[in-house]
């Protein structure tokens, strides 16, 4: 992981800044998130009746695609602020579901850098495009737009 001064950030505008490496959704992933979370729609949780839909099987939370984004980011080997204390998550600008995620997929994700700005003494927001991607599909199944704080 690399550790940036604000003017190294800076000059990441634009610019794709990370790839992580594929995971599999599996159907115990989703059903660990289904326990975590109380959401047991059978789309997610149920193989036999989630067959009979347009999906045809299960599929994997929306919500559990967004959540891959610390894991992914983490195996992207993101850059980070040079004396960073702690960062948290700020919130998202935009979300967009685009595909599902079948259960047995892999997906990864793929992060471009929006904007690095100062926030106030010792913090800056960091905007992030999140796309994942679905392998072998061409549509992703999310973009998002994500912020972090960091606090140096």
């Amino acid at each position: 992981m690399r550790n940036l001064t604000e003017a190294e950030f800076l000059d990441l505008n634009g610019q794709e800044i990370g790839v992580s490496d594929w995971i599999l959704i599996d159907q115990a992933r989703v059903n660990g998130f289904a326990e975590a979370t109380g959401d047991f729609q059978f789309i997610h949780v149920d193989p036999d009746k989630a067959r009979h839909t347009p999906f045809g099987q299960t599929i994997a939370h929306g919500f559990l695609t967004l959540s891959l984004f610390p894991m992914l980011a983490e195996q992207a080997d993101l850059p980070l602020p040079a004396g960073m204390k702690m960062g948290v998550n700020y919130g998202g600008n935009r979300t967009r579901f685009l595909a599902p995620v079948k259960v047995g997929k892999r997906v990864r994700g793929r992060f471009r850098q929006i904007a690095y700005e100062a926030k106030g003494t010792g913090q800056y927001q960091h905007t992030l495009e999140y796309v994942v991607e679905i392998e072998g599909e061409e549509k992703p199944a999310l973009i998002a737009e994500w912020v972090t704080l960091y606090f140096v």
